[in-house]
C-alpha cells in the first residue's frame, strides 16, 4: 500500500512538473511588474525640458503635495510617451499630480491615458497642491498606451507634472519598450523654384485712404530683376529694381494692377487688386515673430538680423513680410538683468522702450526700408506676460505712440487684464481673473479692452493689423472684428510637440466660420526650425508632422507667423516655408477656412473652398499606423465631375478622376498629410 502511495505521489509530481513547464514555456507564469522608468523615456516629447527618470524636468525628487516619491517620470505638458504593450499587460498604476517644485506660479494640467487610441482612463483638472490621484487601469489586450499630460486651461507655462510610482503588471513580458513610430529623418518634397521669374503670394491687397502704402512684391527667378506695374493708382509708385511699391492713396476706390518681373531667363506678370477703403488685412498676414525664438532676450539687434535673414533667405520672394516684436521690448517692473530696468514710462506718460532697444522709431524705419513691415506687442493690462509695462491706463497714448514710431501690427495679450477685473491692477501677471481661458458669461467685460484698443488704433494715421491674443475666450471669433480685430488667438500656446499641435488642430472647427477676409482664427505661432523660448533647439515634430502642421495652418487661412531663429533655417525648414501651392492656399482671396467633413477611423479630411471653384484637401492621419486608402467618396468633400488632382507639395498633377466612378489611391504617413488641389477638367 505505501508502495502504490509513493508511486501516486511520482506520477502527480510529474505531472505537476509538466503543467509548470508548459505555462513557464507559454510565458504566464513570467509575469512579473515592470516599472515606468525602467524603460526608454527620451521617445517622450514635452513642451518643455527633457524627460526626468526618477526626478522632474529640473532634475529634482518627484513631490506631489508634499508626499516624495522616489520613482516615476517627470514631464512637462504637452506631453506624450507611447508604450507598445503587445497585449500582454494586465495593468498599469501611478499615482499623478503637479510637482511640488513650482513656486509663485499657477500651473494647471490634465492627465490622461489612451489605450489603441481610445481615451481610458482622466484625472480631471489637477492644480500645484492637490494630493496625487490614483491611476489604476485593467489593460488586457491592449496593444498600445498613451500617457498624455495636457495644459489644464491656463497656458502650458510651468506645468510640471509627475507619472509617479508609475508600473506595469505584464503577462508574459520581461520588459516593454516605448515607441514614437514617426520617421525622423527630415525629406524634401518642394520642387526648386525656376530661374524664370514667378510673381507669388496674395493677388489683393488692402489700404486705408491716407496710410502710407508699402508692398514688396514677392518674386522668385534669378537675378537681376526689374519690376514694373501698370495701372497703379495715382499716389503709388513701384521701385524698379526691388519690387517695393510705396505712397499713399487718399480716396476709397478698387484698382486692378498688372505686376511685371523680368530678368535675363524671361518675364512673368499678375493681376493685383489694390482695395482702398475701411479693411485691412485681406489676406492672413505672414511673417516672424521673436517668442518663440528669444522670448524675454530679445533685442534690437535681434531683431533686425531677422529682419536680413528673411531677405537674404528669400523668404521676402514668396510673400513673408512681417518682423514682430513680441514682448521684453519694454522695461520690466523688477527684473534683475539691468537692460530691462529703466523708467516705464516718461513724465508724459509716453512708454519707454528698454536699453536693448532704444530708437524704435529708427528700427521701424530700418525694416521699412526692406519693404518688409514691423509689429510689436502689450498687454490691455498693466503688466505683459513677463512682467514688462502694460497699456493699461495709457490706451490712447501707446496706440499713438505706436503709430508715430512707424509700427504696422500690434499683438494685445489678456495677461494681467484678469487682476484688473478683480480689482488687483498692480498684482500678479499671469492671473487670469474671474474669466477663465474657456469661456465665461462676462462678454461685456472680455470685449471691453480689446475694443478700447481697437477704437484708438483706428484713429491713427497709418494701417497697424490688430491681432488679439486672449486663447479663445468667451468666443472671441464671434466679437473679434466688431473690437477692431484682424485676428485673434482660438486656443492656448503652442509648443512643438505632437500633441500640442494635434490638440489646437482639433479646436478649429468650432471657430471656422467666422473666419474672412480682415477676420482671421489665429491657432497660434508655426513651430518649425530651430526653437526653443530662449533655449533653442531643433523643433521637436517629426518631419511628417512639419508637413501636417504647414498644410493644415495654410487650410485654416491663418495668420502665418514664422517662430524659429531665421540666421539657422536649414534646407528642410526653409523648404517647408517657400512652397508657393501651398501658400497659396493661405493666401487665397475668399478666405474660406477649411473644416473636417469627413472621418474614416484616424484620417480626418479637411476642405477648403478656393476662389477659383477648386477645392483644396488635406489627408491627415492622426493615427500610429500608415494609411493606405483608396478614396471614393467626393461627395462628402463637395467634388463633382471631372477633376485633375494635384499633389501641392510635389507640385505636380498626379491624375484625372472622374468623381463618380473612379477612386483615387492615397498614401498618408503616420502623423502626415496628403496635400491635394481638385480642379474641374472641361
Amino acid at each position: 500500500m505505501m508502495m502504490k502511495k509513493t508511486t501516486d505521489m511520482k506520477l502527480l509530481y510529474i505531472s505537476l512538473l509538466t503543467v509548470l513547464i508548459f505555462f513557464a514555456g507559454t510565458g504566464v507564469l513570467t509575469a512579473q511588474t515592470i516599472w515606468l522608468d525602467e524603460l526608454d523615456l527620451s521617445a517622450a516629447t514635452q513642451g518643455y525640458g527633457m524627460a526626468g527618470k526618477n526626478k522632474t524636468v529640473d532634475g529634482k525628487p518627484l513631490s506631489i503635495a508634499g508626499k516624495i516619491f522616489e520613482r516615476g517620470f517627470g514631464t512637462h505638458a504637452e506631453s506624450s510617451l507611447s508604450i507598445n504593450l503587445q497585449g500582454k499587460v494586465s495593468s498599469f498604476s501611478a499615482q499623478v499630480g503637479v510637482d511640488d517644485e513650482i513656486k509663485g506660479q499657477q500651473p494647471a494640467v490634465e492627465f490622461m491615458v489612451y489605450g489603441d487610441a481610445k481615451k481610458l482612463w482622466s484625472s480631471g483638472i489637477m492644480r500645484s497642491g492637490d494630493e496625487a490621484k490614483l491611476c489604476d487601469l485593467k489593460l488586457n489586450g491592449i496593444q498600445k498606451l498613451e500617457l498624455v499630460v495636457s495644459d489644464g486651461g491656463n497656458g502650458n507655462y510651468y506645468d510640471h507634472a509627475d507619472w509617479a510610482d508609475a508600473k506595469f503588471e505584464t503577462l508574459g513580458l520581461n520588459t516593454l519598450a516605448t515607441l514614437n513610430p514617426v520617421p525622423k529623418e527630415p525629406y524634401i518634397l518642394t520642387p526648386p523654384a525656376p530661374a524664370k521669374p514667378r510673381i507669388n503670394g496674395t493677388s489683393i491687397f488692402g489700404v486705408r485712404p491716407g496710410s502710407p502704402f508699402l508692398f514688396r512684391v514677392p518674386a522668385t527667378g534669378d537675378r537681376p530683376m526689374l519690376f514694373s506695374a501698370s495701372g497703379l493708382p495715382e499716389g503709388l509708385q513701384i521701385d524698379a529694381n526691388s519690387g517695393i511699391i510705396t505712397g499713399k492713396l487718399e480716396k476709397k476706390g478698387t484698382f486692378i494692377v498688372l505686376l511685371r518681373a523680368k530678368n535675363a531667363k524671361g518675364k512673368a506678370e499678375k493681376k493685383f487688386k489694390i482695395t482702398c477703403g475701411d479693411q485691412i488685412s485681406l489676406t492672413p498676414p505672414m511673417g516672424w515673430n521673436s517668442w518663440n525664438c528669444f522670448a524675454g532676450e530679445v533685442s534690437a539687434e535681434k531683431v533686425m538680423r531677422a529682419a536680413m535673414a528673411m531677405e537674404k533667405s528669400g523668404l521676402v520672394n514668396h510673400g513673408w513680410n512681417y518682423i514682430n516684436i513680441d514682448d521684453f521690448w519694454q522695461n520690466h517692473r523688477d527684473a534683475k538683468d539691468n537692460s530691462l530696468r529703466g523708467e516705464l514710462r516718461d513724465k508724459d506718460g509716453n512708454i519707454l522702450p528698454n536699453s536693448r532697444f532704444g530708437d524704435m522709431k529708427a528700427l521701424a524705419d530700418d525694416v521699412h526700408r526692406l519693404g518688409l513691415k514691423i509689429g510689436l506687442y502689450s498687454s490691455p493690462g498693466p503688466w505683459t506676460c513677463g512682467g514688462c509695462v502694460g497699456s493699461f491706463g495709457y490706451e490712447l497714448q501707446d496706440a499713438k505712440k505706436y503709430a508715430e514710431w512707424g509700427f504696422d501690427y500690434l499683438k494685445y495679450d489678456w495677461c494681467s487684464y484678469g487682476g484688473v477685473i478683480d480689482g488687483m491692477p498692480g498684482n500678479d501677471p499671469y492671473k487670469i481673473g474671474s474669466l477663465s481661458y474657456h469661456g465665461g458669461s462676462q462678454l461685456a467685460t472680455a470685449v471691453k479692452p480689446f475694443k478700447l484698443m481697437g477704437d484708438y488704433l483706428l484713429q491713427q494715421p497709418r494701417d497697424i493689423v490688430y491681432s488679439l491674443c486672449q486663447y479663445g475666450m468667451s468666443d472671441v471669433w464671434k466679437w473679434g472684428g466688431t473690437a477692431g480685430g484682424n485676428a485673434w488667438r482660438t486656443t492656448n500656446d503652442i509648443t512643438d510637440t505632437w500633441t500640442s499641435v494635434k490638440n489646437i488642430i482639433l479646436a478649429q472647427d468650432q471657430s471656422a466660420q467666422w473666419a474672412k477676409p480682415g477676420n482671421w482664427n489665429d491657432p497660434d505661432m508655426l513651430v518649425v526650425g530651430t526653437v526653443g523660448w530662449g533655449n533653442p533647439h531643433p523643433s521637436k515634430l517629426k518631419p511628417d508632422e512639419q508637413y501636417l502642421h504647414i498644410s493644415l495652418w495654410s487650410l485654416f487661412s491663418a495668420p502665418l507667423l514664422i517662430g524659429c531663429d531665421m540666421e539657422k533655417l536649414d534646407d528642410f525648414t526653409l523648404n517647408l516655408l517657400t512652397n508657393d501651392e501651398v501658400i497659396a492656399l493661405n493666401q487665397d482671396p475668399l478666405g474660406k477656412q477649411a473644416t473636417c467633413v469627413h472621418t474614416i477611423g484616424d484620417l480626418r479630411i479637411y476642405v477648403k473652398e478656393m476662389e477659383d471653384g477648386s477645392h483644396a484637401v488635406g489627408f491627415c492621419n492622426f493615427g500610429l499606423e500608415k494609411i493606405n486608402i483608396s478614396y471614393k467618396d467626393f461627395e462628402k468633400l463637395g467634388i463633382s465631375g471631372k477633376v485633375m488632382a494635384r499633389d501641392l507639395w510635389r507640385q505636380k498633377d498626379i491624375a484625372k478622376i472622374k468623381t463618380e466612378k473612379e477612386v483615387l489611391n492615397i498614401e498618408v504617413p503616420i502623423h502626415g498629410v496628403a496635400l491635394y488641389k481638385f480642379s474641374s477638367v472641361k
